[in-house]
């Protein structure tokens, strides 16, 4: 039985089936030989949980905004007074909460995210130079923490061609007297069957800090709703993963094809003592808000035009704000599959205040509902969906765009952008830094709708009703052609 043990895993490791004798890898053996894995260790005090993390060491903490935080265990770092912490983690929450803690109490030294939000005490850190902030997109970071538990230590992607992430130069760190101390570097580009790809490399952990819902006494984990979001991959992806739950139970309570986590991935489990399951952003159903729209005004029109690109059977990915509205505008005799980045396909309308979960957010941390038939999966695999092309349509709103469909929503660190109706957010070129180069197809505005093309530039097909073709050239900071089939501006019934 050893033997065949041994060959199993040789053959798991790529060694060649058939032929004469036994085929083993040295590594296979010295994993059985010398190197059992122990079975997931139950703990019962978090402090206890987590007082080796050392001054220094590199923790994945899960969770999206404040939905699947591991709230028991960062409370217990708090109380160990580690130092010097770097911190991967998708966003940083609030100042009061979460890692907003470990920030407030000058634990962090570094911070890899994809979104720093509403949180000034990180941006007064940052500025004053006590604080390292790297800022990855966020579909690239979820890849990068996949990679690093699949043992995979670069890939290629699409993502950030053209922008600083390609680029260098985008502050990390700045010096007490507000001066630049640390940059990002360019990456390595490659083209690929005429498309250029980037070089990201993988990230691991020495511990990773995860948020699950339950655990058998096998070590076994499922998460709850939304709240998987990047705690699945960073399960993976650490040397230590300690994970707290809501509630432990016997083997067996759960059946083995409903198991989001395998115990491989499980270091340590400990019950949560208490949750308080904060929500950031906390948004009720309300009557008027099926009636958005009945109002004209320059908001509403967009939606109101947005909501035309809908189509039946679609699967639809609708960013904050206004894209959001444009889902309550769908025709009710089609079916439009909407797809959240933190987890979910079927996104339904906000929920009443009986069905408010605090497990259950969209990608702008408010609270929703998800239609029958919807489904939750992890941060990496939602944004293999986009990537792969199986979105047909991504709906966003810009600070701005340029004639050749560059979009700029990045906020340039420590700046406040502020704009208004006169100043123009289409322009030859972006003069802030770039979100993605050549990626927009379609440019809607309360006075016009525009088609781009990556080479011709902007046609404009679409005019608002009252306004003259001089009047959109004055509020446009590029020129465009005007195409032969010019149309009144469409939009769906009130």
């Amino acid at each position: 039985m050893a033997a065949l043990r041994l060959l199993a895993s040789a053959l798991g490791r790529g060694v060649p089936a058939g032929g004469s004798g036994l085929a083993l890898s040295q590594g296979c053996a010295r994993c059985f030989a010398t190197s059992p894995r122990p079975r997931a260790k139950f703990y019962t005090d978090p402090v206890e949980m987590v007082k080796d993390i050392s001054d220094g060491a590199t923790v994945m903490v899960g969770g999206f905004g404040l939905c699947g935080i591991p709230e028991n265990l960062i409370a217990a770092l708090l109380r160990t007074r580690v130092k010097d912490l770097q911190v991967v983690s998708s966003n940083l929450g609030v100042e009061d909460f979460g890692l907003g803690l470990l920030l407030a109490a000058r634990q962090v030294r570094r911070i890899v995210c994809s979104y720093v939000g509403e949180n000034t005490l990180c941006e007064s850190q940052y500025l004053a130079g006590e604080l390292e902030l790297e800022l990855t997109p966020q579909g690239t970071l979820a890849e990068r923490i996949r990679a690093g538990g699949a043992g995979v230590p670069a890939f290629y992607t699409p993502t950030g061609y053209g922008t600083l992430v390609q680029e260098g130069g985008a502050p990390i760190r700045y010096t007490p007297d507000g001066h630049l101390a640390l940059m990002s570097q360019p990456r390595e580009v490659r083209e690929f069957n005429g498309d250029h790809f980037l070089l990201e490399r993988a990230i691991r952990a020495d511990f990773a800090l995860v948020k699950g819902w339950k655990a058998d006494r096998a070590g076994n984990v499922v998460f709850r709703r939304s709240a998987r979001n990047f705690n699945v991959p960073m399960c993976k992806a650490a040397d230590v993963t300690a994970v707290e739950v809501e509630e432990i139970v016997d083997v067996g309570a759960f059946p083995p094809e409903d198991i989001h986590v395998p115990n491989i991935y499980v270091d340590r489990v400990i019950k949560g003592q208490k949750y308080e399951k904060r929500i950031e952003r906390l948004t009720i159903w309300k009557e008027e808000d099926g009636d958005a729209g009945k109002e004209e005004d320059a908001r509403t029109r967009i939606i109101r035009r947005a909501a035309l690109e809908f189509k039946d059977g679609m699967y639809a990915n609708l960013g904050i704000g206004i894209p959001l509205l444009a889902s309550n505008f769908i025709n009710p005799s089609m079916t439009v599959h909407l797809h959240s980045e933190n987890g979910i396909l079927g996104l339904g309308p906000f929920p009443t205040e009986d069905e408010v979960d605090a497990d259950l957010i969209n990608a702008g941390k408010q609270t929703v509902t998800v239609l029958p038939g919807g489904c939750f999966f992890a941060s990496d695999d939602s944004f293999a969906m986009i990537r792969g092309g199986h979105i047909q349509l991504t709906m966003l709103g810009a600070m701005q765009v340029s004639k050749y469909g560059d979009l700029a929503n990045w906020m340039i660190p420590g700046k406040k952008h502020c704009t208004n109706d006169n100043t123009p957010k289409i322009l030859e070129k972006c003069s802030m830094p770039l979100t993605g180069k050549g990626c927009v197809d379609r440019i809607i505005t309360e006075k016009a709708v525009f088609d781009v093309h990556r080479k011709r530039g902007l046609t404009l097909t679409e005019l608002w009703e009252g306004l003259t073709v001089d009047d959109v050239r004055k509020s446009t900071g590029c020129a465009f052609a005007v195409s032969p089939n010019l149309r009144p501006m469409q939009q769906v019934a009130p």
